[in-house]
């Protein structure tokens, strides 16, 4: 498929929209290639009510990210469907409301950068145009902005800058692939929060940390602050 992309500023307009009577319904969850962040994981096996090892094995498959280093999953597409999304169904997703940040955040592409003086976040939106897409002659018009808060993507985008963040400190340090070990802590940390929580609190992973008697009782049910502790103990652990 042709894509032209083209840099969008965060307060410029565009028309877009996707429903089930756009010509190209479903198009774009075909030949699939679909990376999931640790919370877009988070989030979908919550609403199918599945374990994390029944997810990982079920929808997706293993790798090691080509620019960060670092193991991630993708969904398994089906191949005797035109290698569709295992959750697209003729009606749409499946998983809509958790679905992955890059569905939500489609037909935009953002990327940040760290202000020298600030610290501070900066987001670059662009626009994708590919050619089998006629949403962009549907809908109203919107800006980047008000597109990020209409898809529910502000959650998604804090919780995937701090994986960001863990990337660009990983490469600082330390140029290609980790090694078994630390792919394998990387992994729990990040997929498999299940196990990081019987190693947390059944094998004292993390006792050295002398974690707050709060953040303790908070991983023990909530997956979102278990993640976050694993990004800080990935980070500190293998990269600072």
């Amino acid at each position: 498929m042709e894509e032209d992309i083209v840099q969008i500023m965060p307060d410029e307009p565009f028309i877009f929209a996707c429903h089930s009577g756009v010509a190209c319904f479903n198009e774009c969850c075909r030949d699939l290639n679909q990376f999931i962040t640790p919370y877009d994981m988070v989030r979908m096996r919550k609403s199918l009510g599945l374990s994390c090892e029944e997810f990982l094995s079920k929808y997706t498959s293993r790798h090691i990210g080509p620019e960060s280093g670092l193991p991630v999953v993708t969904l398994k597409p089906n191949p005797a469907d035109g290698l569709t999304c295992p959750f697209v169904t003729p009606e749409g997703c499946s998983v809509y409301n958790d679905r992955p940040a890059s569905c939500r955040m489609y037909p935009l592409a953002r990327a940040v950068t760290r202000s020298r003086e600030t610290g501070q976040l900066m987001e670059h939106f662009a626009l994708i145009r590919e050619s089998h897409c006629k949403g962009f002659s549907e809908g109203k018009s919107q800006t980047p902005l008000e597109w990020v808060e209409n898809q529910g993507l502000k959650k998604y985008n804090e919780m995937n800058d701090l994986l960001l963040e863990i990337i660009s400190l990983k490469n600082q340090k330390k140029s290609g692939p980790v090694d078994f070990k630390e792919e394998l802590m990387v992994h729990m940390a990040f997929y498999d929060l299940d196990s990081f929580r019987t190693h947390i609190f059944e094998k004292g992973l993390l006792g050295e940390f002398n974690l707050d008697e709060r953040i303790m009782e908070k991983i023990k049910t909530d997956d979102v602050e278990l993640l976050k502790l694993g990004f800080e103990w990935i980070k500190r652990v293998l990269f600072t």
